[in-house]
């Protein structure tokens, strides 16, 4: 597999550091697991982690430390979707287009995805996580769709897992990853015979910019 598109550095640390937000992790996940350059710099950032805390001057505890610890542990939600191994994992079905973070979430095959339309063309699947405000679904576009012009509320980030689109930052293709801020504004065009589909997740609703696209956006649900 070739990747041309990878996560943005600051992404990666907050990966490493289990700082990401849990719908943003599964994407990261995914992507690392398709991609030796950004599983390579995840081990990096680790590294440079466990060097960092190992430097730190040692302070003494006081008496219960270890009782309150336990008993925060126990208090706090499952972060299991916040932090997954850098090992590379396989994609889990026939096709090789789902890595095994995401294959625990929708099983083994894109094929048996339960899509639901929203638009001629245009397919989405919903990914319920907890602990999360943030949104998670998969898309899956028709070969020649354009999708209407947009900006970003907030981070968004997209991994394709199946086809390829193109747009004013280059075609992407299995196993890129757009990783994108509210500065960024674009237009994919499916460019590819088969559907692309993708993994998406967002921090806000996505901006269109077509009056007619607003007027749709509650419909969809993008």
């Amino acid at each position: 597999m070739s990747i041309h598109h990878h996560l943005d550095a600051a992404s990666l640390m907050r990966y490493a550091a289990g700082d990401l937000d849990p719908a943003f992790a599964v994407v990261v996940a995914s992507h690392i697991a398709m991609c030796d350059e950004c599983r390579q710099a995840v081990r990096l950032a680790e590294a440079v982690g466990g060097a960092c805390l190992s430097d730190m001057p040692e302070a003494a505890l006081s008496d219960g430390s270890f009782t309150r610890l336990s008993r925060m542990i126990d208090a706090a939600p499952d972060t299991a979707t916040k932090r997954r191994p850098v090992e590379a994992t396989p994609a889990n079905d026939p096709d090789g287009d789902v890595p095994l973070p995401l294959s625990s979430l929708i099983g083994g095959s894109l094929d048996d995805v339960p899509w639901r339309l929203v638009v001629p063309g245009v397919y989405r699947h919903k990914i319920e996580l907890a602990d999360t405000s943030s949104s998670l679904f998969m898309l899956k576009i028709g070969s020649g769709r354009k999708m209407p012009e947009h900006g970003h509320g907030g981070t968004e980030m997209t991994l394709i897992l199946r086809g390829s689109y193109s747009d004013s930052m280059g075609r992407f293709g299995p196993g890129d990853v757009a990783d994108l801020d509210e500065h960024v504004e674009h237009q994919p065009v499916v460019d590819s015979d088969d559907p692309c589909i993708c993994l998406v997740a967002t921090e806000e609703p996505t901006r269109f910019k077509g009056i007619v696209s607003r007027l749709m956006q509650p419909l969809v649900g993008i």
